[in-house]
Order: C-alpha cells, then structure tokens, then sequence
C-alpha cells in the first residue's frame, strides 16, 4: 500500500489530476463547468491572436476581466468585445450568443476614454509598473505569503539581512542535496531557547524592481485650460526617461500623444511623428528605447500564482514589518496624482449592500454571483471603515454634532460614533461591550437564510490608538425631515419598538411577521413589556431593538445589541429585583408548593453551586450575554434530557412500544411531563426559547407574564451553569486528548466560542484546569489561558494608556509601555536627558518633553494596573505575580509570544529585529522600532453559502466512508470557493487541505502536493503568516512532499513549522512532539535522534507512558536506533512500545503483534553483532556495524500515522465482525424471502462493494444513483476516540454512545483488510484493516444481533433501505442512551460530533483509517 500511496498517481498525473496553482479554477470545477468551457480566439487592440477558455456561463464582462488580466492583454483597459462586427453587451450570457462556439473569433475594440477612465487607465499602468516588492506587504502591514521564498531552491538563502545573523539563516536552503546532509540551525534544535526573530520573514527571492522611467508626474501644465478641454484634452503628463529627454505627453477621448510643452512653453498641439496611442505604455515604448525594453522583461517575467498576489477581501494583520522603517526606493509615480480619489459623491453603503442582498437566487450561478457581490461590497465597506477611522481619530474631520463627550463623524458615507451614551452598561467597558454585541446582532440576523425582507444596516467596529468606533452605513428612514418624521401618515418611520406606541398597518403586521419568522430562528421567545407610559408592548426582539420602514421601502432592525440572552452567572444584582408585586408573590407560593424538590431553593441553580463556583458574580458591565453556540447546545442537552425523560416514563407504564402503540393518554402525558421538566415553552411538544429581555436591567414585565418569567430565569441559570458544568470540564477534556490543541490566543478563542464559552470565563477554566487531576498534562493549557488573560488585561490599560499621549510622542509611548510590561526592572530614562541625546544625534528633540504623564509610568505601576484589571475581570488572585519573570517561570510563558499576542490585538506593527528582552541595562524596545499602529477592525462576516454547503457534504461522505464520492464534493467546493472569494477565504484553505488529505488517501499523491500548496499559501495570506492553523499545513505538506521525494523541500517545511511553533507558544506542547517525531523521520544522523527523543519526551508528559502517541515514539526511536546500531537501547524501547500497544489494543492486535516481530527482529539482530563482535575480538571496534535503516515506504508511512492523516485503530476484530455480519444478513435474507412476496427483487437489489482500488488498497466504491453506498464498517466507541483537529477547524469526541451498523454488500472484496506496513525496513508486516477507533464488546454484538433480526420482521421498506446502503443517519438526538431499537440498529457504531449528527466512519471502507480522527464540529 506504502508504494501505492507515495507513487499514487506519479508525476506525469500531476497535470491531470493537481488543481493547479496558477490555473486557479480551471483546473478544479463541477460538471456542468466542464460541459460548458470552449475556447476562442482573441484578436485586434494591437495584440497578437491568442486562444482564451471561457465558460458557456460567463457574462461577457467576466471574460473581458479575464482578458485584461492575461499578460498578452494588461495593461491596455476600456475594451470591449466584439464578434462578427457586433460589440457585444457587457451582461449577456456567452453561451446565448449566436455564432459563438468554440474556435470563434472575438475581437477587442478600442472604446474612447473618458476623464475617468482615462485616470482608472493610468493607475492601472501604474500598478504594473510599481510591481509590489515582498516588503510592501509588510510596509502595508499585510501578512506576506513565505511559501514561495520556502521553496526556492537554486542559490544560498539570504533571508537575514544583518550579518551577524546570517548563521541564523535557514541554511539547508543552499542546494537539495546539500540540505539532505545539511544540519538544522542550533536555534531550532530542541532545547534550545534562542527565538530569532529575523528568521520568521526571509528576504523574497523575487528580484527588486527595475527602474523604468527617472519621472513620471502630472505637468505643470495641468489641468487644461477652458478651451483647450472643450477640445477634449483631459490632463497633461511629464516624463522624463532613462535616457534622460523630457516629454510631456496628453490624454484625450483617443489616447495619449506626444505634445510639444516645454517647462517654459505651453503648446498643447502634438508633437511631430507622434502616433496617437490607446495605451499608455505604447507610447512610452514609442520614445523610450530603454523603458520598452525593461518591460518587455517585465511582462514575460515569472508570474506568481493568483492566490499569491491577488489582495485578500479583508486585511491581516502582520505584527512584524520590514527591518528597515525607511523607503530603500523613492516612489517614482506618487505625484502623478491618479490615486488620490476625486472629489465625488460619498458612496451609499447601505444601499449598495441591500441592492444586493435583493439580488436573485434562483440558479446556482446566481447565487454564486451574489454571493461574490455580497462579499466584494463588505470588503470595499471595511476598508472604508478603516480609512474612515484612521482620518476621524487623526483629526481630520470635524464632529457634526458638537457634543465633544460624544462625538459622531460623517465621513465616506459612514457614520461613526463612539457609543458614549452606552456607558449606563457600565462605563467604557459597557460602552465597548454594547459595540460589540451591536456587531453580534447584525450577523446574526444577516446570517439568517430564508428571511427575505428583513435587513440590518451595514455595520463594523474598529481599534484604533485606544478608541473604539462604530461605523455602519446610513439608515435611509433616518435622513427625512423632521415635518416627515412628524407625519403620522408617512410610509417610513419607527413601526415597532418600545416606544413604537401602539399602531396598525400593513407594513407594521408584514414586520411582525418577519419579526417572528427571525425570532424562531434565533430560538427568541415572544414576550411582553411594560413601556414608560404603562403601555404593553409585544415583543420578538430584545427591548432595544427597533424596526422601522425605510425610505427605499425596506424594513430595517436597529439597536439588537441585546439579542442573546443575559447570562445568569454575571447578574447577581438583578436576581433579587423583581419588577411587579405579583411575581414576587407567585414565587414564594411555587416555592413552598415545591419544597421538598430539588433546586426549589436554589431557583434553578444546581445544588452547592455558588460555594463550589463561586457564581453568580459582579462583572464591570451589565451586558454579559451568552453565546449563540451554547444556546444550541443547551438546547441539545435539554432535548437528550427530554428524549430519555419520556422513555423512562413510557418504561414505568408498560414499555414504549405497548404505549405507542395503544390508543391512550400515557404517551401524551409522558410527553407533557417531559416538557414541563425540562422548562419546554410549549406542553406538547418541545420547543425551547428564551427571551432576551429577562435579567436585563431596566425592563418591566406585566403580571400576566409572571410564570413565564419565572421559567425563563429558571432556564437561563441553567444555561449559565451549564457552561460550568458540562461546556469547560468537555474543553478540559478535548484538551487532554488532542495534540493539536490551543496554541496561542486566537486558537483558544476559537476553541472555546465553538463550545460557548465566552472569554469572561478563562478564570473558571483556569480553575478547572488547576483543579484537575491532570493539570500537569495541561500545562500548555494554562499556559495559554494565562497568557490570554494577561494581554486581554493588559490591552486596556494600554487603551487608557495611549488617550494621554500627544501625537508626537505616540512611537516613544508604546515603545516605553512595551519595556515596562515586558522588562524585568526597567527604568525609564528621564525625558530631560533622552531628548538632549537625540537632539544632538538627529538636530531636533524627540517629542518629549518632561513631566508627560505616560514617561512616568513605571514597571511595577504597570503590573498592578494590569493585575487590578484581571481581578476585576475574570476573578482571579495572585496568579500574574509580580512582574513578567514570575509568568516566565511559573508559567513558562515565552515574553516573544506575549510580545506577538499583544501587537495582534493592539495594531502595533514593531520592526523586523531581534529583541532581547531580559536584558536590563538598556530599553529593549526604542521608539524607532515602533513601525505603526494599524486599525482593527471586527466585521460581518459574509457566507459562501453553496460552498459551505458542499464543503460539509464532503464531510458527511467522509464520514460515512465515500472517499470518491468526498473528493469529488470537495474539488466543487474549491471550485465554489473560487468562484466567490478567489479562493481567498479561511475555509478554503480548510477545504484545499481537506480535498489534499483525500487525495492522498486515494493514492493521488501529485494532486495532494500541489492542492496543499495552495492550503498553505491561503492560510498564510489570510490567517497569518505565522498562525497555528498555517503551521499545520506546513506539516501535511512536508508529508506530501516527502511522498513525492521532495525530502529537503518536507525537511524546510518540518523546519519552517517548528520555527513559528516555538515563536508563538514554545517547545512545551503536544504538536511540537508531531513535528519533532516528523523531523527525526526525514532527517538523518544525531539530530534525527535529538528530536525523536525531545518527542517522546513531550508525548510521555502530555499522554503518559501508555498512550499511542507515546508508544508510536518509543517504536521510532527504537527503529532509529537500530539505524545507528544500538540494538541495546533500540530494544529496550520497542519493549515499552509493546507494553503500550499491548495495553491499548490487546496481544491479538495487528500493532501489537508487528511489535512482538519487529522486537524479535531486533533481538536476533543484535545477538547476530554480537556474535560478530566476540568472534572478531579485539579488532571488532573497527568494523562497521550492520544497522537496519527503514526505506522511504515506511517512513512515509509513519509520517502519515504521526501527522493523523491515517490512524491505528483499536481493535482488531475484523474477522469477528464480518463474521457476525454474514450471519446476519442470511438472517434478514431468509425472513425477507419468507415474509415478502417480492422475495427475489429485494435480493436483486443488494448491492455488493466495488471492486478493489489500485491505490491505495481500499475498495472503491460503486454506485448507479447520485449518492454513493456505504461501505462495511466496524464498531466505533465514542469514548476511546481520538480526538483532533481537522484544518484549524476543532472536532471534537461525542457526548452520548451512539453506534451504527451499515451495510453495503456481502461480497467478501468490501471487507478485505487495507495493508499497512508498520516498522522496519527489513521486516515489512503488513496488517489487517482495524476498526476505525474501538469496538464495542462481544455481548452487545450479539444482543444487538438478536434484536436487529426482531425488529426487521415489522419493517421490509427499512430493511431494504439498510441492505441498499441508503442509511439516513438521524440526527436527533432522541435515540442517544436508550435501549435497543430499530434506531439503534441504524445509527449503531457512530461517532456523533458534539451532538449536531455528524457521524465518523471508516474512510473508504478501510477501517483502519479515518480522515482526521473524528466529524467537525
């Protein structure tokens, strides 16, 4: 199999098989595009005839784009298509134009220019001949793509431009065969603790820019005179070439042409022998011999792919910026003036967003369209936003409103405020949590599908020098006059609200409508309110929210910053308030109704709760509100609750099937009964709601709506405590089993949103962590949970901190800030005397001056300010200590790490240099190492909805073992992704990673090399150069490269992932054991060893001396050292890995037995040298030990094992299983032919499994309709799986048992065991496939035998749907913990992914395997 998976495919199938880099979509795409793509050919404009591949779908205008991108095309602009003589219209399909078919000709037209598109052209020919460098990115402060200057391979690195540090460098990049035999830098050897930060951004490979004119600026001639622009002149351009000659040159309706303007004469008339030019560059290339030869170079230089130079539709943030802050290169075209923008129309963003959320969704193409729209339309808004917060906060734009406590700015067509009159939440932390929740709402009602009608004004908020702006678009119902707003007939205006009043209308009851169809959605409950004039408001929103009619007809919904329910465990002050006597009065009586039961007391807290929490807590603002994720999980657990309350139920009164059978009350009561104890809004079916408005602070609810607050209240407490009690011990739990787990702030974050746990909780789950058995195995954790805590902390006070600092001192304020938070003992040098010694060094001070309140902060004030806030905050004590030291040894926190989380969530971009921050005898930081302060911006967030969709489709293939069937949904999904985003979005790098993975499985090698390529490169681009989620792809892809015999390129990749895993956590975690384990498998010598060494050390204290990722290391070491002819110690560890594996698996497990032979292989190896040595006597020492080296085959495999692509299963009962299985189904064949009269068309229609695949060793998988059949898989235990993390996205293992059993034929080729060669290279044991993680026990084998042939004799439709593999694996989570049924024989060995359904299976029938251990969550 090991062949077949390294060579699978093999190189020449790259082209056929390889979604290319540069080819983009083209390569990758879905049937139908396939059906439709014909070439033409291309002619005319002054270009030679080329052949273009369009698509049937296409708009005329998509392919003109296209065409102006190629490089036979660029930069001419304002074309126009043409065919047979006719200029075609931009918006027409391709494919309903008559006479175009492949091989047509279309010619470009030449279309005259305008003032604007004359301008648009310049700056596009301008944006070539800039051609970016690879600092400019950073300069820009956008995360570079280093995947490229990885690679490079043909001359010596020079990635450190000082050069004391050029030993520093990644040197094994000088040749491949030299980096095969070459050494790792000292710097990324373990244990080492030095972190070169200059090592992170090597210097590109791509040349500098050539210099193609002296000048190019606007004329001084400029702008026309009145007469000379009545005869069509637009600007007048100076050029001064290489050659020196000075021209000045005219833009008119037909092009450009030489004029004979001198600085001293203007005469517009043109020049002799000067031809008229449409494209700038012609004419350029008419009078400069040298500027047309340096671009003729420029055009057929080698282009980067797409992915790599197109700009991503949001900004990423690069902490790091170029090593040196100055401009190596005047920028030759500023002053031409075609980027400043012209003084035109502010854009209407709200309008724009809403006109295409309108637009049609009919078709996939159509969606597809809008969605790229939708996503093109928030990109340009946020940017807007951000240049928009940089002007106000700059001061360069005058509040309109005059209020200086709460000024609001119109700018761009934005509108932006600070929110000040939000701060009765709390002050500025109110104030900023109202921001943020604001955003919250918005997406969350923009997210909703099917809700047409219902809009949310485009929205962002931005960080930006310590204040926080909120930014949306203008509300159209908010800009008539006043006497329209006074009108009580106007059409727009307020229609719903507190202060709505009481109306009635036909927009009013179709708001309401959609009102409700949201609520149900967001899972809101309707409720009532009490207004300030005692009137009685219906709600379905929060009590802030209102809605309104625009003046474009829409309805709109405002102020949602309150939409999620309040969190119980931070309202302690609102407990005891009750707004109306008859609530109080009402309790007190349930209560003494109850007072034998359980929680009565504690309303609604589970018993000891607040002694053993210490909750519910104050919290510095009143907004705190659960998250989206944990209603649903609630939710989840509440319906599992009401599933097995209704069982018991039915049990006590004669069993389920006897009461659903009969025609009585029990069933109906049991229900009701299940409803009323899980707090069900509805009595006769469960349905759990919450309402927004409870616990909030200023609400009045009406007597009538008393029980219905109490049970809310109730519900909500138990939300809040279901986050102690189940959502942080299930995070603990998921961190103690996954490798992959956090590894710095961003990672943490994600991970606990994902469960619902908000951030404000990192001191309960610090306790958690602290109160476990096994903190020491979570000390990465803590870690992490510290750190976090820290720099959140810490960004605020240096929010604060940066409000008292005067524009010119704001470099020299961040970087004193920096030395106080992270030097041990830093004292400030005093102002007076600084600013003398930069006076004389520079000819001028340094902007400070003395007694400024930020020169005297000091060190330990700094530290108290900060701890004060964490106190406060998240309700911890004495845990930062004293100074930053006590974090590094306590902790074993890295300063470099916090130094990085700090400039991610602050903006601040710090100079490419290493910083030596123990040192205490000068400031580590200076102002000059301040680059800038970049804004941060949080927004909406669009969807690629048909691209998700497809993506988690795959995902059910995977899951269910259609490895095909995945590989073609997930080439439609890169596709999609392409289609909308340019492939430059997150989930597209997860999906290109994904597609990658299954590629490999499948034996495709090539394809998985060159897609993950382009996972890498997304991920860099749009996560972050060095986020956790791109050090993961940087591993899969060293295993792909080495599977094509890339060794050095895996062995840099290995090297570059390890190199960001010890700048942004350290050494001390789990996944640096699978890159070390990865590095001492493709290296060579004693560093292999020091690394496999330094893994299974980690791997011991993260896992235990049992676990299999320990004994997977104890197996590679002992293989290394039989390499190095050690039998000695290679025994002695193969002894501990067969001990593990023993414990694990069993003696009769496949692993376990390749142990016991690889260790006998060892034994007679080594008494074989000995033999020879005592034989040989004294002249033994010089002979050359015989070592055993495993081939390149295994060692791939074992990268594959290591990396998680594959994994061991645990249990190896496969023979048992399919034993059992055939019994089985002669069982259900011989009652099927007994009871149904179509006996033989039941049997016809079994299908068996395919036939064998080449690659790969699996069966493939066959399939006559458009879904493909399971195959057979083996019994899955939820609790024994592994858990990891699949493309930054985290899975992980379910709550409740739940197992299925499919079936997709008796042919005895779909159970044929996958080989997989284990360890050695001389002994090559090939293995039975496994299941997929482990199997349940025997008896229940064989009770569930027994019941499924019961429960088949009721049913011939379900049994036929079982035998034709057409499973429909439910969801819902009615059939978790019951006893056995029809259900249990449908969904039994299934792994549920966090309870949504998601099921894990084999992949591609080989049970051995499975695709990144378990289903996303």
């Amino acid at each position: 199999m090991k062949d077949k998976v390294r060579r699978g495919g093999g190189r020449n199938q790259a082209k056929n098989d390889a979604i290319s880099m540069t080819g983009g979509k083209d390569a990758v795409g879905i049937k139908q595009d396939e059906d439709t793509s014909f070439s033409v050919k291309i002619q005319g404009a002054g270009v030679e005839s080329f052949e273009l591949q369009v698509h049937g779908f296409w708009l005329v205008q998509d392919a003109l784009m296209t065409l102006l991108s190629k490089n036979e095309v660029c930069p001419r602009s304002n074309l126009s298509l043409a065919l047979a003589g006719t200029t075609l219209d931009p918006l027409a399909e391709l494919q309903s134009l008559k006479g175009l078919k492949p091989g047509a000709i279309l010619r470009l037209v030449e279309e005259p220019y305008t003032a604007r598109s004359a301008r648009l052209h310049l700056a596009r020919v301008l944006e070539l001949l800039r051609a970016f460098g690879p600092q400019d990115a950073l300069r820009e402060g956008r995360s570079p793509s280093i995947l490229e200057t990885l690679t490079q391979t043909q001359k010596p690195d020079s990635s450190l431009l000082n050069g004391k540090n050029l030993k520093r460098s990644l040197s094994n990049t000088k040749t491949e065969s030299a980096n095969q035999d070459g050494a790792p830098p000292e710097y990324l050897l373990p244990g080492s603790s030095e972190r070169p930060l200059m090592a992170l951004l090597p210097q590109s490979s791509q040349p500098e820019v050539p210099s193609y004119l002296r000048d190019l600026s606007l004329s001084c001639w400029s702008p026309p005179p009145g007469h000379r622009k009545l005869q069509g002149d637009f600007l007048y351009i100076t050029v001064v070439t290489m050659e020196g000659r000075r021209c000045d040159i005219t833009s008119c309706p037909k092009g450009f042409f030489l004029n004979r303007s001198t600085e001293e004469v203007f005469d517009p008339r043109p020049a002799q022998s000067s031809p008229v030019c449409h494209c700038f560059t012609d004419l350029l290339c008419h009078i400069s011999p040298s500027f047309k030869q340096t671009f003729t170079t420029l055009k057929n230089r080698h282009q980067l792919p797409p992915v790599e130079v197109m700009p991503t539709p949001y900004h990423t943030l690069s902490w790091l910026g170029p090593p040196c802050a100055s401009r190596i290169h005047k920028n030759t075209f500023s002053r031409l003036g075609v980027d400043e923008q012209p003084a035109t129309q502010a854009p209407d963003w709200n309008e724009e967003l809403q006109a295409t959320r309108d637009l049609p969704q009919r078709s996939l193409e159509e969606r597809l369209q809008r969605d790229r729209a939708l996503l093109q339309v928030n990109s340009a808004f946020v940017r807007a936003v951000t240049q928009g917060a940089e002007t106000v906060i700059d001061g360069f734009v005058e509040p309109v409103n005059g209020n200086p406590d709460d000024p609001a700015f119109l700018w761009g067509g934005l509108f932006m405020s600070q929110c000040a009159a939000s701060a009765v939440f709390g002050g500025e932390r109110g104030r900023r949590a109202v921001q943020r929740l604001e955003l919250k709402g918005v997406q969350a009602y923009s997210d909703l599908e099917g809700l047409q009608g219902l809009h949310t004004l485009p929205t962002a908020i931005v960080d930006y020098k310590g204040v926080r702006l909120s930014a949306q678009g203008l509300a159209p119902g908010l800009e008539g006059s006043e006497q329209d707003q006074e009108t009580p007939s106007a059409p727009r205006g307020l229609l719903y609200g507190v202060n709505a009043g009481p109306q009635e209308s036909p927009h009013r009851r179709k708001l309401l409508e959609l009102l409700a169809h949201a609520a149900k959605a967001l899972s809101l409950q309707r409720h009532v309110v009490v207004g300030s004039n005692s009137h009685r408001t219906p709600l379905f929103t929060s009590v802030d929210a209102k809605g309104l009619l625009g003046a474009d007809g829409r309805f709109y919904i405002l102020d949602v910053f309150r939409s999620f329910p309040a969190d119980a465990n931070f309202c302690p002050e609102l407990e005891t308030e009750r707004e109306t006597v008859t609530r109080e009065e009402e309790k007190k009586e349930s209560c003494k109704e109850e007072e034998g039961k359980k929680g009565c007391v504690k309303e609604g807290w589970p018993e000891n709760y607040h002694s053993d929490s210490g909750l519910p807590q104050s919290f510095p603002h009143s907004l705190c509100r659960l998250r989206p994720e944990l209603m649903q999980d609630f939710i989840q657990h509440k319906h599992t609750q009401f599933t097995q309350h209704v069982r018991e139920t039915l049990d006590e009164n004669g069993g389920f099937e006897e009461c659903a059978t009969a025609c009585d009350s029990r069933a109906t009561s049991a229900v009701r009964a299940a409803c009323k104890e899980v707090g069900s809004i509805s009595d006769i079916i469960f349905e759990m709601r919450f309402n927004p408005s409870v616990l909030s602070s200023g609400v009045s609810f009406p007597d009538t709506e008393s029980a219905s607050i109490r049970l809310q209240e109730r519900l909500l407490k138990e939300a809040a405590a279901f986050i102690i009690t189940h959502q942080i011990p299930a995070f603990v739990e998921y961190c103690l089993q996954n490798n992959e787990a956090p590894m710095d702030g961003a990672s943490l974050k994600q991970v606990l949103h994902q469960r619902g746990i908000n951030v404000r909780y990192l001191g309960h789950v610090m306790k958690a962590i602290s109160q476990s058995e096994h903190k020491e195995r979570l000390r990465h954790i803590m870690r992490s949970v510290i750190g976090e805590i820290f720099i959140r902390s810490t960004r605020r006070v240096f929010n604060s901190f940066l409000q008292g600092v005067d524009v010119p001192s704001l470099s020299a304020a961040v970087s004193h800030f920096l030395c106080c938070l992270l030097a041990p003992h830093f004292t400030p040098t005093p102002a007076g005397e600084e600013s003398k010694k930069k006076s004389r060094r520079r000819g001028r001070g340094a902007g400070t001056s003395e007694g400024t309140p930020w020169s005297m902060l000091t060190g330990p004030e700094l530290w108290n300010l900060v701890c004060q806030d964490a106190v406060e905050t998240y309700n911890i004590s004495d845990s930062l200590g004293s100074g930053p030291n006590h974090l590094v040894e306590q902790y074993g926190l890295q300063k470099l790490s916090l130094l990085r989380e700090f400039c991610l969530k602050t903006g601040v971009q710090l100079r490419l240099r290493d910083y030596l921050l123990d040192n205490q005898s000068k400031a580590p930081i200076g102002p000059d190492d301040v680059l800038n302060i970049f804004p941060v911006v949080k927004h909406v967030h669009m969807p690629t909805v048909d691209a998700s969709k497809t993506y988690r489709a795959a995902w059910s293939s995977i899951e269910k073992g259609l490895l095909d069937q995945a590989h073609e949904r997930l080439k439609e999904a890169a596709y999609l992704f392409g289609r909308v985003c340019d492939d430059l979005h997150p989930e597209a790098s997860y999906c290109h990673s994904l597609l990658a993975k299954v590629a490999f499985l499948q034996g495709k090698a090539a394809e998985a090399r060159s897609t993950q390529l382009k996972a890498v490169v997304i991920s860099e681009r749009v996560l972050g150069f060095d986020h956790p989620n791109t050090i993961q792809q940087y591993a899969l892809l060293a295993v792909y490269m080495y599977a094509g015999g890339e060794t050095a390129l895996a062995q840099k990749c290995l090297l570059r992932a390890r190199l960001l895993m010890l700048t942004i956590h350290g050494e001390d975690h789990p996944y640096t054991a699978t890159l070390d384990s990865c590095l001492g498998l493709v290296l060579t010598g004693d560093h292999a060893g020091q690394f496999l060494k330094n893994a299974l050390r980690l791997n011991t204290s993260f896992f235990g001396p049992t676990d299999l990722h320990t004994a997977l290391n104890q197996h590679l070491l002992a293989q290394w050292m039989c390499s190095q002819g050690d039998y000695r110690s290679a025994m002695s560890h193969e002894k501990e890995a067969l001990t593990a594996f023993t414990s694990l698996f069993g003696e009769d497990h496949t692993q376990t037995r390749c142990s016991k032979e690889f260790l006998c292989t060892i034994t007679k190896q080594a008494v074989k040298v000995e033999r020879s040595l005592r034989q040989a006597g004294a002249e033994s020492t010089e002979q050359t030990v015989e070592c055993l080296t495993p081939t390149a085959e295994t060692i791939l495999e074992q990268m594959v094992l290591v990396t998680g692509i594959r994994k061991i299963a645990h249990s190896d009962r496969l023979q048992e299983y399919r034993q059992k299985h055939l019994e089985l189904k002669a069982a259900v064949r011989k009652e099927l032919l007994n009871q149904m009269n179509g006996g033989e068309k039941s049997t016809d229609q079994e299908t068996g499994c395919g036939k064998e695949v080449k690659d790969g060793g699996s069966p493939a998988v066959e399939s006559n309709t458009e879904s493909q059949q399971e195959q057979p898989v083996e019994e899955t235990s939820v609790e024994s799986a592994t858990v990891v993390s699949a493309n930054g996205h985290v899975v992980e293992p379910a709550e409740h048992e739940e197992k299925t059993e499919v079936d997709a034929g008796d042919s005895e080729n779909s159970d044929r065991a996958a080989e997989v060669k284990i360890v050695n290279g001389e002994t090559e044991n090939r293995a039975e496939a496994e299941e997929s993680e482990a199997s349940a026990p025997k008896e229940n084998g064989e009770m569930k035998s027994d019941a499924m042939v019961d429960e088949m004799k009721s049913g011939s439709d379900e049994v036929n749907g079982v035998l034709n593999g057409a499973v429909d694996i439910p969801a819902s989570p009615s059939v978790l913990k019951s006893k056995v049924t029809w259900a249990d024989v449908v969904v039994s060995k299934a792994v549920v992914a966090n309870g949504t359904g998601h099921k894990v299976t084999a992949v591609n029938g080989e049970a051995d395997v499975t695709a990144n251990g378990s289903a996303e969550k």
